[in-house]
């Protein structure tokens, strides 16, 4: 290779690698980086026959979405995450905000205890001890949050910590739609 011609190459790849990373984030520009959707979207809830975690003995079942928007929240005692977006949480349920609980890969006694001493958001909490139901809903890791709708179908999938602001910008009116929308269909 001629040395003007290596020259050019050594000096030409770094910004040839630099565009094509400008035209790469350009292209995502404008998109939320912490939605991604789901294949389960308009989908099911997936079956499962998992026990509740309050009631070992108690079984619990898709059942428990029929007749209510629900939002499905993944939770782990083990996520520094899920502690983060847990004031949230009990925040919406105070403001009759129906929220199911998934235990996710968790111990028993550690998510009771959790609840116990942060305060209990939810209306039933699902203990996914293996991670079926998690799998199951392409869960990649907690936290994660699924709005459901009085069918029991799967409407949205935000992925991360649900906080105040992407509770009232991002998935609210979403589940004030479903809502309306669910309102209308009786």
């Amino acid at each position: 290779m001629k040395p003007s011609l290596r020259k050019s190459f050594i000096f030409g790849l770094p910004l040839v690698l630099f565009l094509a990373l400008a035209v790469l984030l350009a292209s995502r520009n404008g998109e939320d980086p912490s939605y991604l959707p789901s294949a389960r979207l308009q989908q099911p809830v997936p079956a499962f026959s998992l026990s509740s975690l309050e009631d070992p003995e108690r079984m619990l079942d898709p059942s428990i979405f029929q007749g209510q928007v629900s939002l499905l929240n993944v939770w782990a005692t083990w996520c520094v995450s899920c502690l983060v977006e847990h004031p949230v949480l009990l925040n919406m349920a105070a403001d009759g905000v129906r929220i199911i609980g998934v235990n996710y890969k968790d111990d028993r006694q550690a998510a009771q205890a959790y609840l116990r001493e942060r305060g209990n958001p939810f209306a039933e909490t699902v203990f996914d001890e293996r991670g079926d139901l998690g799998l199951d809903l392409g869960v990649y890791g907690a936290p994660e949050t699924y709005l459901i709708d009085a069918q029991g179908r799967i409407r949205y999938r935000a992925v991360g910590v649900l906080d105040a602001k992407a509770w009232l910008q991002e998935l609210k009116p979403r589940y004030d739609a479903v809502r309306a929308e669910s309102a209308g269909a009786k």
